[in-house]
């Protein structure tokens, strides 16, 4: 049932980027941050999230399915939001497979372990221990590099872009460093996320100055 569930979110994001842009209002669909602008000619778009939430688990095949295809000008990144020390270990894990080039094969697989298989990642041992089982991950290479400053210099720009860009929670997505949208923030009358009026948003928080 997950399954045809992701295929179908998936497919409702690529139908979503044919859609023009959209009117969208400050304070519904999107707010201004209070911080500073994206520096350059390059439209930055990141996503805040954790992999130990839930609501970050439903809303990636839809955000990643988005990010695939990158418009002209636009760059995408992942950001692990961090708002306590006990998020650590999970960014560090993080940014540790993204040095390792193992994001494409292995993010999803974080994600299922904490979700689907429920494996506890919220330490550095558990994770270690995860790791050392992964028959994708060289774990001398791994364990030197969560370990290593340049890790721990990247958790601390996290944490900085966390407060700067006031994220209040996870899934956040935020454009130019100027405009913050959600999928908790576009909503059908009905409840439940509307997948295509998001995008159209994103989209249009990406065309405008």
């Amino acid at each position: 049932m997950k399954s045809l569930l992701i295929i179908f979110i998936v497919f409702l994001s690529q139908m979503s980027l044919q859609a023009s842009a959209q009117e969208i209002t400050e304070g519904k669909e999107y707010q201004v941050i209070k911080a500073q602008a994206d520096q350059g000619s390059v439209v930055q778009v990141y996503e805040f999230f954790s992999y130990a939430c839930g609501h970050c688990y439903d809303f990636h095949p839809l955000i990643e399915s988005w990010a695939a295809k990158p418009r002209e000008g636009v760059q995408f990144n992942y950001i692990p939001a961090i708002f306590n020390e006990q998020m650590i270990p999970l960014a560090k894990l993080f940014y540790t497979l993204e040095e390792m080039q193992l994001l494409k094969t292995v993010h999803h697989q974080v994600y299922d372990a904490i979700h689907e298989k429920r494996v506890n990642l919220l330490t550095d041992k558990k994770i270690f221990n995860w790791a050392k089982k992964n028959d994708l991950i060289k774990f001398k290479e791994f364990e030197k590099l969560y370990k290593s400053f340049g890790i721990d210099a990247k958790v601390k720009k996290s944490t900085q872009l966390t407060r700067a860009y006031r994220i209040p929670g996870t899934p956040y997505v935020t454009v130019r460093g100027k405009y913050i949208t959600g999928p908790s923030m576009v909503l059908r009358p009905e409840g439940g996320v509307d997948p295509i009026r998001f995008i159209g948003t994103l989209n249009t928080l990406i065309e405008k100055d």
